[in-house]
Protein backbone atom coordinates (compact mmCIF):
# COMPACT_ATOMS: atom_id res chain seq x y z
CA UNK A 1 0.00 0.00 0.00
CA UNK A 2 1.12 3.29 -0.84
CA UNK A 3 0.39 6.47 1.47
CA UNK A 4 0.52 10.01 1.47
CA UNK A 5 -1.10 13.18 2.93
CA UNK A 6 -3.16 16.22 1.49
CA UNK A 7 -1.18 19.42 2.02
CA UNK A 8 -2.10 22.78 2.33
CA UNK A 9 -5.88 21.01 1.69
CA UNK A 10 -5.01 21.32 -1.83
CA UNK A 11 -2.59 18.82 -3.15
CA UNK A 12 -2.25 15.26 -2.61
CA UNK A 13 1.31 14.52 -2.16
CA UNK A 14 3.01 10.64 -2.33
CA UNK A 15 6.81 9.77 -1.51
CA UNK A 16 7.95 7.68 -4.55
CA UNK A 17 11.26 5.61 -4.92
CA UNK A 18 13.44 6.35 -8.09
CA UNK A 19 15.70 3.15 -8.05
CA UNK A 20 17.37 2.99 -11.47
CA UNK A 21 20.18 5.38 -9.88
CA UNK A 22 22.83 5.18 -7.19
CA UNK A 23 21.87 5.60 -4.87
CA UNK A 24 18.18 5.61 -4.88
CA UNK A 25 16.14 8.31 -4.59
CA UNK A 26 13.00 9.38 -2.71
CA UNK A 27 10.89 12.01 -4.25
CA UNK A 28 7.51 14.05 -3.69
CA UNK A 29 4.88 14.02 -6.33
CA UNK A 30 1.73 15.69 -6.62
CA UNK A 31 -1.31 12.85 -7.66
CA UNK A 32 -3.09 14.86 -11.03
CA UNK A 33 -5.86 13.31 -12.19
CA UNK A 34 -5.90 15.70 -15.31
CA UNK A 35 -2.59 14.64 -16.32
CA UNK A 36 -3.13 11.26 -18.17
CA UNK A 37 0.40 10.01 -18.32
CA UNK A 38 2.40 8.38 -15.88
CA UNK A 39 5.02 10.98 -14.07
CA UNK A 40 6.54 14.14 -14.75
CA UNK A 41 9.43 15.46 -13.04
CA UNK A 42 11.31 18.96 -13.16
CA UNK A 43 14.44 18.84 -15.26
CA UNK A 44 16.89 19.63 -12.26
CA UNK A 45 15.73 16.28 -11.09
CA UNK A 46 15.95 14.84 -14.13
CA UNK A 47 19.46 15.46 -14.83
CA UNK A 48 20.39 14.80 -11.55
CA UNK A 49 19.23 10.96 -11.79
CA UNK A 50 20.35 10.59 -15.10
CA UNK A 51 17.85 9.48 -16.58
CA UNK A 52 18.30 8.05 -20.19
CA UNK A 53 16.09 10.24 -22.80
CA UNK A 54 14.37 7.88 -24.78
CA UNK A 55 12.62 10.33 -27.32
CA UNK A 56 10.01 12.96 -27.44
CA UNK A 57 6.35 12.74 -26.86
CA UNK A 58 3.28 15.01 -28.23
CA UNK A 59 1.00 16.05 -25.50
CA UNK A 60 -1.95 18.76 -25.38
CA UNK A 61 -1.79 20.98 -22.43
CA UNK A 62 -4.81 21.76 -19.66
CA UNK A 63 -5.40 24.91 -22.05
CA UNK A 64 -5.04 22.98 -25.10
CA UNK A 65 -1.71 23.77 -26.28
CA UNK A 66 -0.25 20.59 -28.29
CA UNK A 67 3.59 20.59 -27.38
CA UNK A 68 6.76 17.89 -27.60
CA UNK A 69 8.13 17.03 -24.21
CA UNK A 70 11.07 15.41 -23.75
CA UNK A 71 10.89 11.53 -22.30
CA UNK A 72 13.22 9.88 -20.45
CA UNK A 73 12.84 6.52 -18.33
CA UNK A 74 13.19 5.60 -15.15
CA UNK A 75 12.64 2.89 -12.31
CA UNK A 76 10.32 3.47 -9.59
CA UNK A 77 9.41 1.07 -6.63
CA UNK A 78 5.36 0.85 -6.54
CA UNK A 79 4.23 -1.58 -4.00
CA UNK A 80 7.12 -3.30 -3.40
CA UNK A 81 8.09 -3.86 -7.13
CA UNK A 82 10.39 -2.29 -9.43
CA UNK A 83 8.19 -0.59 -12.20
CA UNK A 84 9.83 0.97 -15.85
CA UNK A 85 7.64 3.91 -16.05
CA UNK A 86 7.47 7.00 -18.99
CA UNK A 87 9.09 10.66 -17.47
CA UNK A 88 8.15 13.68 -19.07
CA UNK A 89 10.43 17.17 -18.30
CA UNK A 90 8.76 19.25 -17.04
CA UNK A 91 9.39 23.12 -15.26
CA UNK A 92 7.24 22.56 -12.50
CA UNK A 93 6.36 19.76 -9.80
CA UNK A 94 6.24 16.57 -10.09
CA UNK A 95 3.18 14.78 -11.16
CA UNK A 96 2.32 11.13 -10.90
CA UNK A 97 -0.32 10.75 -13.53
CA UNK A 98 -3.62 8.61 -14.02
CA UNK A 99 -1.67 6.24 -16.25
CA UNK A 100 0.84 5.57 -13.25
CA UNK A 101 -2.17 5.07 -11.10
CA UNK A 102 -3.80 2.63 -13.73
CA UNK A 103 -4.85 -0.51 -11.95
CA UNK A 104 -5.33 0.82 -8.62
CA UNK A 105 -7.44 2.48 -6.34
CA UNK A 106 -7.05 5.58 -4.68
CA UNK A 107 -8.64 7.18 -1.40
CA UNK A 108 -8.45 10.78 -0.26
CA UNK A 109 -9.58 12.23 2.48
CA UNK A 110 -9.49 16.11 1.21
CA UNK A 111 -9.09 17.62 4.44
CA UNK A 112 -5.82 19.39 6.14
CA UNK A 113 -3.65 16.61 6.79
CA UNK A 114 -5.92 14.18 5.09
CA UNK A 115 -4.87 10.29 4.14
CA UNK A 116 -4.18 9.15 0.87
CA UNK A 117 -4.17 5.46 0.88
CA UNK A 118 -3.26 3.43 -2.99
CA UNK A 119 -4.07 -0.27 -3.14
CA UNK A 120 -3.72 -2.47 -5.97
CA UNK A 121 -6.87 -3.93 -7.44
CA UNK A 122 -7.60 -7.56 -7.69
Amino acid sequence: MITGKIVNSKEAIIELEVVGVVPPQKIEAVIDTGFTEELMLPGDLIDRLGLPRVGELPITLGDGQAVDVEMYLAIVLWHDEKRIVQVLRTDGKALVGMSFLYGNRLILDVVTDGEITIEPLP
